[in-house]
């Protein structure tokens, strides 16, 4: 397999500016949604569903949650030029079946994508957390 650009650092970086965009007004909704990078590349760790399982975990209405579902659907986007299929559910047991039912290929594909990703993440918090106290 030969290497291919996927724009990670760009797509990671947009995630962020629209985590601290998102909620112009509330600023402190905002800058907990902005510091969640951190989080997510820690839950990294601990597999493909549990990542998927935080917006759940989460208000779907909230700032927090759509972070994490956006994050995710970027994830979904890249993986696709790779040929990698997430599975799409909306019920959490479901979700988990399934993901675990991807070729061990597969996840450690995605797995490595979505480490990538939320380091980018964090590099990009790290750029604007000085936009995020104004």
């Amino acid at each position: 397999m030969s290497w291919k650009p996927y724009a990670l650092d760009e797509k990671a970086r947009q995630l962020v500016k629209n985590a601290l965009e998102g909620d112009k007004g509330i600023k402190e909704a905002s800058k907990q949604a902005f510091k969640e990078s951190y989080k997510m590349r820690e839950t990294v760790v601990y597999g493909l569903e549990r990542f998927w399982g935080e917006a759940k975990r989460h208000d779907e209405s909230s700032a927090l949650a759509k972070y994490w579902k956006a994050t995710w659907d970027v994830l979904a986007e890249i993986l696709e030029k790779t040929e990698v299929k997430l599975p799409k559910h909306s019920k959490v047991a479901a979700m988990a079946d399934e993901l675990w039912k991807l070729p061990r290929e597969d996840q450690q594909i995605a797995l490595a994508v979505l480490t990538q990703l939320c380091d980018c993440m964090v590099w990009w918090t790290q750029r604007y957390k000085n936009d995020a106290k104004k």
